[in-house]
């Protein structure tokens, strides 16, 4: 699997953001993927992981299977659906996919499951493609 282009300073997958989750994100061909174990920093009830943060994840996991495609694209739209709470400690894979494109629009799809595949969340998202002023400060804003 080949990593996917990352910015460092991003709070998702930036390696040099103090406060970020530093995940790491590879694709297969056919998914976007990353790996990690639910932190208790990122905690909202008692441990219980945040779903903002798996909401964060799953944006990223979807945009990085169009960024995958040597595509630059921003978030219009995206829907999470919740099964069950992600545990501190819980080892979890998270993953996305391309489900279809119409003209600068891609559709996908996310989810968050552990390494059993018991699913914790869905998503489904709308990512619209950049045009050439934000696609240049996007390319830009990327690590070489």
């Amino acid at each position: 699997m080949e990593e996917v282009q990352k910015y460092s300073g991003c709070f998702v997958c930036g390696d040099k953001n103090p406060c970020g989750l530093k995940a790491r994100f590879y694709y297969d061909g056919q998914q976007a993927v990353t790996r990690l174990t639910a932190d208790e920093t990122f905690e909202g009830y008692h441990g219980i992981y945040h779903g903002g943060i798996l909401s964060t994840l799953l944006d990223e996991v979807m945009i990085k299977a169009i960024l995958a495609q040597t595509k630059y694209a921003v978030t219009v739209e995206m829907t999470v659906r919740f099964v069950r709470p992600v545990r501190i400690g819980d080892k979890l894979v998270i993953t996305g996919t391309i489900t279809r494109q119409k003209g600068r629009v891609f559709f996908t799809e996310g989810q968050v499951a552990d390494e059993s595949g018991n699913i914790f969340a869905t998503a489904t998202g709308k990512y619209i493609e950049a045009g050439d002023t934000l696609k240049e400060e996007l390319m830009n804003s990327l690590d070489s």
